[in-house]
């Protein structure tokens, strides 16, 4: 029977008991009972404010939730890495995905980045495992690690999959965090979000900013985890005042970072960018095909830094609202977004996705300083939801909406401040998924009332998200043995 010989005292004590549990009801065959396991957990996180914006060099605010992912792993003599997930099942893919060690290596040197895409995603039932996998490709790429043996890794995650709270930076942080442990490698959490995100980014194929994983990684228990993502430049925590909550209502509605749409509104932002610098005279240099950097002193290269004066005086009427991919391509050649790609085909919106991280920027550094006055009241909780509903919207005006969080934000609205519910917003990359709700304490009752009536409309089944807990590099590890 495993068993820890010092469990957590703090709120996630609880999540430790119930893997327990599993380990030694539902899957105590999968390990070898000799060997100790080692542990590590990293919560998903509620993007209260900030969003989509992160990638453009935004403020965004973060909540660590008390919903986590935990990855257990023990070396094995046998040259094989095995990898099981207690939920692939919610994904239709297989439980278990094994790895001969030598595919990591070719000719000798570990396998890059792109090579462990090309291999990590031939069958879309294993591709899960590109998140694991392919942060021991990010260790051995780097530098940092060298394996010898094999691996055997089990992964449970309550972190809602696809709803928008990064069950995926979660999976990378966990993954991250009990290697290093294991292996005793010395990362910092910045070079712990890097990576992660790295993996995201290129063995995953998912564009997203660093926001997640930083969140993942550093966030603190019942506080905002503010990050300037220029490009990983860690504020003072915000703790939530007094009498004030943060709860998350899934939609039931699916959500995809690797979405074409998601990748789309980025694309349009960073063209949007490289047309400001164009009229701005700054000066661009080709690299390679549609790679592009940028002389910028005045903004250092994030739409986040553009004053929204400015740009509505300035640069919103010059800029297009959509141009097609080849059209642009031709005229300026690239942008300076090293993710993702131009398709010439395409038909990009340029003007709102530009204005989006502009604005964004803006309304997430006064909701901060809100929340850190020494007594906000009604008025200021009153202004902070304004602002949510406002980044709401301009979410929308993206396209990235659905219907369903719209009328979850909708129904919040129409409560109001009365029912001590004063603002909501949809989260992460959009197109489905949670929305983040700022409440008065004690206004569950009124959020029952609206997730009753939405799952009476429109049939759909929503999950709440409530509570929070500390990140990867707070909580540690733990060590499991089997008595």
């Amino acid at each position: 029977m495993w068993t820890c010989d010092t469990l957590p005292l703090d709120n996630t004590r609880a999540d430790i008991e119930r893997f327990l549990a599993l380990l030694n009801t539902q899957v105590h065959d999968f390990f070898s009972p000799a060997i100790p396991l080692t542990v590590g957990r990293a919560p998903g996180r509620l993007d209260l404010m900030g969003g989509i914006a992160d990638y453009s060099g935004s403020l965004v605010l973060q909540m660590p939730l008390a919903v986590a992912t935990i990855v257990a792993l023990q070396s094995i003599s046998e040259p094989t890495l095995v990898v099981c997930s207690t939920t692939a099942s919610e994904i239709a893919g297989d439980t278990i995905v094994q790895l001969p060690l030598d595919q990591l290596h070719q000719q000798g040197q570990p396998i890059s980045y792109k090579e462990a895409h090309t291999l990590f995603n031939q069958h879309d039932t294993t591709s899960w495992a590109a998140y694991v996998l392919g942060i021991i490709v990010s260790l051995q790429f780097e530098q940092y690690l060298t394996l010898k043996h094999g691996l055997r890794i089990l992964v449970h995650c309550e972190v809602p999959i696809g709803k928008g709270v990064s069950s995926s930076a979660a999976l990378e942080v966990a993954t991250m965090q009990a290697l290093c442990a294991h292996f005793k490698l010395s990362l910092n959490g910045h070079d712990i979000a890097r990576l992660c995100q790295k993996v995201e980014n290129v063995i995953v194929g998912a564009p997203c900013g660093i926001m997640d994983q930083m969140a993942s990684t550093y966030g603190e228990n019942n506080s905002l985890l503010a990050l300037l993502c220029q490009p990983a430049v860690l504020l003072d925590a915000v703790p939530l005042p007094e009498g004030i909550e943060i709860w998350g209502i899934d939609s039931g509605v699916r959500h995809a970072v690797s979405g074409a749409d998601y990748g789309s509104v980025r694309v349009g932002a960073f063209m949007g960018y490289r047309m400001i610098a164009e009229m701005a005279g700054l000066t661009a240099i080709l690299h390679e095909p549609e790679s592009i950097t940028i002389d910028d002193p005045y903004w250092q290269g994030y739409l986040a830094n553009i004053p929204p004066s400015l740009w509505e005086t300035m640069y919103r009427e010059k800029i297009p609202v959509t141009m097609r991919g080849d059209e642009f391509l031709q005229r300026y050649s690239g942008t300076t977004d090293p993710v993702t790609h131009i398709d010439p085909g395409l038909v990009y919106a340029i003007r709102q996705p530009t204005a989006h991280p502009i604005y964004e920027h803006h309304r997430v550094q006064l909701f901060r300083a809100l929340l850190q006055l020494p007594q906000p009241g009604e008025a200021e909780y009153t202004l902070l939801g304004e602002l949510m509903y406002q980044s709401h919207a301009s979410y929308s005006a993206c396209q990235l909406g659905s219907n369903g969080t719209n009328m979850l934000v909708e129904l919040v609205r129409q409560q109001g401040p009365q029912a001590g519910l004063y603002g909501a917003k949809i989260t992460g990359g959009g197109s489905g998924g949670t929305v983040a709700i700022l409440a008065r304490n004690g206004s569950e009752p009124h959020l029952q009332q609206i997730i009753k009536q939405y799952e009476q409309e429109t049939g759909l089944t929503t999950t709440i998200l409530h509570g929070t807990s500390s990140g990867a590099k707070a909580w540690g590890y733990l060590q499991f043995h089997s008595t």
